[in-house]
């Protein structure tokens, strides 16, 4: 036992050693964040722009589903940058009815298409990409802007051009019900690390204008598969670690006391029956009914039949009458107990009732007779 305690203190002991190494040891990196959401200082975050804007209106990170989406009387503007993933009909849907209620949308994204029924064609091989370029607005003012995109918009006579450069349209807006769509294929412009370089900051708030409105939300649902939680990504690398030992622990334990593991079998008891379920059933009748002397004659009856059967001794002599045979033959007793003994069943035996204690004290000896003849 005592080396059990020895063992178990050393194992917790190298495990809490493990934990403080672990805990002092893990060089804090810095935290990754996705592309393009709001909360991330990253060069490719946008928390910067969106800094800015709670000092001058109303903003808000919305992570549910477009179907919640608010359709009140106060108008709204809700800026996509980037979305990890196109929306499915049903999402592209309940976007269209949040515009058609009145509201606006901002979706900056580098290939809109597949989005909102919009069109959009690919660039000559020898456009430039990636390069500072003159982008014009309506009023053809001109302002230096780096687009990424290689592809360009096409607009229709039913929606406005806003900004256009050389190579084609980079961004417009379209007409949705008692709302607008406003698309631009230049997310980089309004990212933490260019949203200062070139003209991409002006250029910015020129198509946020566009709006004319107070209250802005910033999509993070469309977010949502690069931006999952998971259970490594929520609880510090310390925390998941105790947790490890603590589980490693717990099992250590319930192996120690002896817990099992693995299928459970019914017993036999449950499913065989045996050849003396009679027995017992009558046993416990006698037992419950305190039929006790019945029970002491039928004891008494079979330890005679086993003398008559071993020792050769007559079934039918009376209890009194086997001092003789007995002396010869039980020899483990001294001859002067037993004509007490004889004297006292053949009470019992003529006795009508017997109580407990006294069938318990009767019985105890008729079994000691009764193992002498069987197995002695």
């Amino acid at each position: 036992m005592q080396s059990k305690r020895q063992t178990w203190f050393w194992l917790v002991v190298l495990l809490l050693f493990f934990i403080i190494i672990s805990i002092f040891g893990n060089s804090q990196k810095p935290k990754v964040y996705p592309n393009y959401v709001s909360d991330s200082p990253s060069p490719s975050g946008v928390k910067a722009f969106y800094t800015y804007l709670q000092k001058e209106m109303e903003v808000k990170s919305w992570s549910y589903s477009p179907k919640m989406l608010p359709t009140g009387p106060e108008k709204k503007l809700l800026i996509m940058v980037e979305p990890s993933v196109v929306p499915d009909q049903v999402e592209m849907g309940e976007y269209k009815r949040f515009m058609e209620a009145g509201n606006t949308i901002l979706l900056l994204k580098n290939n809109p298409k597949g989005m909102f029924d919009l069109q959009v064609s690919p660039l000559d091989s020898n456009a430039p990409v990636n390069k500072a370029l003159k982008v014009y607005d309506q009023n053809k003012k001109a302002y230096r802007a780096e687009i990424n995109s290689s592809i360009r918009l096409l607009s229709n006579k039913n929606e406005e051009r806003l900004l256009y450069d050389n190579n084609g349209t980079v961004a417009l807006k379209q007409t949705f019900g008692h709302g607008q769509l406003i698309v631009a294929i230049a997310p980089e412009w309004i990212t933490n690390g260019q949203i200062l370089s070139e003209d991409h900051l002006a250029l910015i708030l020129h198509l946020l204008n566009e709006s004319n409105t107070h209250t802005v939300l910033f999509d993070e649902y469309i977010h949502a598969g690069q931006n999952t939680s998971t259970m490594l990504n929520v609880y510090p690398k310390w925390f998941l670690l105790i947790l490890l030992q603590i589980v490693f622990l717990t099992i250590l334990w319930l192996w120690y006391k002896g817990k099992r593991f693995g299928p459970i079998f019914v017993p036999r008891e449950e499913t065989v029956r045996f050849s003396d379920e009679g027995i017992r059933a009558l046993t416990a009748w006698y037992l419950k009914g305190r039929r006790y002397h019945d029970s002491f004659l039928i004891q008494a009856d079979y330890v005679k039949l086993l003398l008559q059967e071993r020792w050769k001794i007559p079934f039918s002599k009376e209890w009194k009458d086997l001092s003789p045979f007995l002396e010869r033959k039980w020899l483990g007793v001294p001859k002067s107990d037993i004509g007490p003994f004889l004297n006292g069943v053949a009470t019992m035996v003529e006795k009508e009732k017997m109580s407990k204690q006294e069938f318990l004290q009767w019985s105890r000896k008729l079994e000691l007779l009764r193992k002498e003849v069987e197995e002695g």
